[in-house]
């Protein structure tokens, strides 16, 4: 059990000196070694429709966007599925924008097809949905739903990321509905959101141990420039402001790992945008144990811009796995095999 203080916490994410910082990434690679392991396992990630009805602040996916949209058709993401079990990846995450013009049993039929054509475990990540869809695609066979909460600051979320109307947004609740639900449940926050404070930050970590976490996704606030707040007049935060970079994401990281030594944590594709040389590489070597490379066809997975410049965007399924498998080897790590779930509850910091 690995105990921080919430100004422990504190410390460590205002630390700017990386030699001073060298001990906890350190750490963070042992205790990760140490619970999960040396493997990194390979989550496909299928963007299978680009239709959103959120007014998020910051996506490029948000409803007002006057762009082309998209749905794949079933045949189209069981194809994708089929590509990851040839790839030798354990999972398929199926993601889209909140879309109810989609089926819930559509998406059912869908997981009942992969899970009795493929071994792969199936991962769903597509927003705020009905308590008995949630139901729907467990009995179907799903294995994890991701919702990331984004901020633990209510009031800072409400901003970046508006209700439905007539509806209160308690993403922390649906995650623990998740959970009853008998999901691995994962969730996670953007590092350096405008007006996101370090005090709120260290509060987002306790609540990944808080809320017992399966799955951690950390990566920094990147806004579509389509956006309000990618605009070049957007507001921006004074004094105390958390930096959306590289460094403050790989602390974010390390210490999700200490707090959660069993979760799975992904190096994720946004912190390989902003560094492209060896972004994944030193999200892995900081606690990080997953890589969730796009199998999404072209030209969607252009349509499917969240933020622009996305690293891989222009590569093809096979050479993206294959750059993947590299990079891991490269740091002496191995590819996992099997679904990669969590095997342990995550600890509790007091």
């Amino acid at each position: 059990m690995y105990t921080l203080s919430h100004n422990e916490l504190l410390g460590w994410l205002e630390e700017r000196d990386e030699a001073a910082l060298a001990p906890l990434f350190a750490r963070a690679d042992r205790v990760r070694s140490e619970h999960v392991g040396g493997a990194v396992h390979l989550r496909g990630l299928i963007e299978f429709s680009s239709y959103c009805g959120r007014l998020c602040a910051y996506c490029g996916l948000r409803a007002p966007r006057r762009v082309p949209r998209y749905r794949m058709t079933r045949e189209e993401v069981l194809r994708c599925a089929r590509k990851a079990t040839q790839l030798g990846f354990g999972t398929v995450v199926m993601q889209s924008g909140e879309d109810f013009g989609i089926a819930a049993e559509w998406v059912a039929d869908i997981i009942r097809t992969i899970k009795r054509e493929t071994p792969l475990a199936v991962t769903l990540s597509l927003g705020e949905r009905r308590p008995e869809e949630f139901r729907l695609w467990r009995e179907a066979g799903a294995d994890r739903y991701l919702l990331r909460f984004e901020t633990s600051d209510a009031e800072l979320y409400a901003r970046i990321h508006p209700a439905r109307p007539d509806e209160t947004s308690n993403r922390i609740a649906l995650l623990r509905q998740l959970r009853d639900l008998g999901y691995e449940a994962g969730s996670g926050v953007m590092v350096g959101i405008p007006g996101q404070s370090y005090q709120t930050l260290a509060r987002d970590l306790e609540l990944f141990s808080e809320l017992d976490l399966d799955m951690i996704g950390i990566g920094p606030f990147l806004p579509h420039p389509e956006t309000p707040l990618g605009a070049p007049d957007a507001p921006h935060a004074g004094a105390g402001q958390v930096p959306a970079d590289e460094l403050m994401v790989l602390k974010t990281v390390a210490l999700a790992r200490l707090l959660c030594p069993d979760a799975n944590i992904p190096s994720t594709t946004a912190l390989a945008t902003i560094n492209r040389v060896d972004g994944r590489e030193r999200g892995l070597q900081s606690g990080a144990n997953v890589v969730m490379p796009n199998l999404t066809p072209h030209p969607y997975r252009q349509m499917y811009e969240i933020y622009p410049g996305k690293a891989c965007a222009d590569e093809e399924i096979e050479q993206c796995a294959h750059c993947v498998r590299g990079r891991i080897a490269r740091i002496g790590r191995r590819v996992g095999s099997g679904p990669g779930a969590r095997a342990h509850a995550c600890a509790v910091a007091q």
